[in-house]
């Protein structure tokens, strides 16, 4: 547990301190707030609720692609750069590293996604919305942020570029949040498989409309386990190696 605080610290101290972390933090307030003032409020008039929605919906949009830009630094660089060896060659494990690094970045996206909070606020203050319904939502974001960004500490463990991680990142996403859309041109029993894998549609709407159910938690906390195992196991195969 040292060392996954220690690395913990190092990689969120470097998030707060370099520009690429107030870019991209500066970036996703600014089109969570863009896309909420066009999409959510314009257009025709809505019920609070279904604005709330729609925020939640965007907002999700917006956090897959922070995970990906984030997380494609992690392993990655330190390859490139020749770190990772130093780092290796301590008396830290692979398990350990892949959680210091993932935990800095849920943290850094968390606290982007905690700093939107005032956008549903903004709903409160002029009409009527749930509490409860903003709770769930929110806590949607945290299980997709986790899920996204494990996802990204796969591809940049296999990866020795950080564009190249960001691709393998980008397409896997792309691929799960696709299972949706294969699933309705399958018969049964694999349109039930492939639209209960589906990363976005089946598996995170519910929180959006604020319904919180375990199996919804379940698949979340699944896939983020899933792939940072799958993220240890590179790292160890690649130090026998």
């Amino acid at each position: 547990m040292n060392a996954i605080s220690i690395i913990f610290k190092r990689e969120l101290k470097s998030y707060l301190i370099s520009p690429l972390g107030y870019v991209i933090g500066a970036s996703v307030l600014f089109i969570d707030g863009l896309l909420f003032y066009t999409q959510a409020l314009g257009g025709r008039p809505r019920l609070s609720e279904d604005v709330l929605s729609q925020f939640f919906y965007f907002s999700s949009g917006v956090t897959m692609i922070a995970a990906v830009l984030l997380s494609m630094r992690l392993i990655a660089q330190e390859r490139h750069s020749g770190t990772l060896v130093l780092l290796k060659t301590s008396p830290v494990r692979d398990i350990e590293i892949v959680l210091g690094k993932f935990l800095s970045a849920l943290a850094f996206l968390l606290i982007i996604t905690a700093l939107t909070i005032y956008l549903p606020l903004l709903i409160l203050m002029q009409g009527k919305i749930s509490i409860a319904h903003i709770l769930v939502g929110y806590s949607g974001l945290v299980l997709l942020s986790a899920a996204s960004l494990a996802i990204g500490m796969f591809a940049t463990a296999i990866a020795s570029e950080q564009l190249i991680a960001g691709i393998i990142s980008a397409v896997t996403i792309t691929s799960l949040l696709a299972f949706y859309y294969l699933s309705k041109q399958l018969n049964e029993p694999l349109r039930t498989i492939f639209e209960g894998l589906s990363f976005h549609h089946k598996n995170f709407f519910p929180f959006m409309h604020g319904v919180l159910h375990m199996k919804y938690v379940v698949y979340h906390l699944a896939v983020t386990y899933f792939f940072l195992l799958l993220a240890v196991k590179i790292m160890e195969a690649k130090r026998w190696r």
